[in-house]
């Protein structure tokens, strides 16, 4: 079987080098601030985490509110660690602040995540449940007959159109020797094929 070929996305690729550089950033800044070996791996790791809940959240079409908060608090840690790590900050003397907030993001992050992944229903779910729980069953509904259509009246015809088509019609017959049909005889008076059928019954 032929290998299907692979198709290289800028964008993908750029996400994934994004990602990979603030993953690190974030790693180095956690260990910086004292939290060694598993937890300082577990650090990018929940936020990157919150960042897709938010995201996700945002792509839901619920309640928007929410998704946005979280999203600017995980994208605010991860520039943090980016520009942290950038130079700006002696990582062999971190200050006693920034100690505080990474020890405190732990419980920040499952605070997000909870709220985000057991926030209230979506819309649809939400109208769903109502309708089941607060509409009552309604009583059947009784099917009424539709009334008949009338027969098409026969529209009248006024005796002076009957005495011209009577007209049209002997000048007909006498140039072709047959009788007129009631199309020609429609096309000859101009008007509506009902009526032409009405002048031509009276014809005969």
């Amino acid at each position: 079987m032929r290998a299907l070929p692979v198709r290289l996305d800028a964008v993908l690729v750029q996400a994934v080098i994004a990602a990979a550089l603030s993953f690190a950033h974030l790693h180095d800044l956690a260990s910086a601030a004292g939290q060694h070996g598993w937890k300082a791996w577990a650090y990018p790791v929940s936020v990157d985490l919150l960042l897709v809940a938010a995201w996700r959240r945002l792509r839901s079409g619920g309640t928007k509110a929410a998704g946005w908060c979280w999203f600017l608090v995980a994208l605010t840690a991860s520039l943090g660690a980016n520009v942290s790590t950038a130079g700006l900050l002696d990582l062999h003397a971190v200050p006693a602040w920034l100690r505080i907030l990474v020890a405190g993001w732990p419980a920040v992050a499952f605070l997000g995540g909870t709220l985000l992944a057991h926030d209230s229903p979506e819309p649809e779910e939400a109208s769903v449940v109502e309708e089941t729980t607060v509409s009552p069953p309604s009583a059947p509904e009784l099917s009424v007959a539709e009334p008949e259509a009338a027969p098409p009246s026969t529209p009248s015809v006024p005796p002076a159109l009957v005495a011209h088509a009577r007209k049209v019609a002997d000048d007909h017959h006498a140039r072709t020797g047959t009788a007129i049909d009631t199309p020609t005889l429609r096309a000859r008076l101009g008007v509506p094929m009902p009526l032409a059928e009405a002048i031509a019954s009276q014809l005969t």
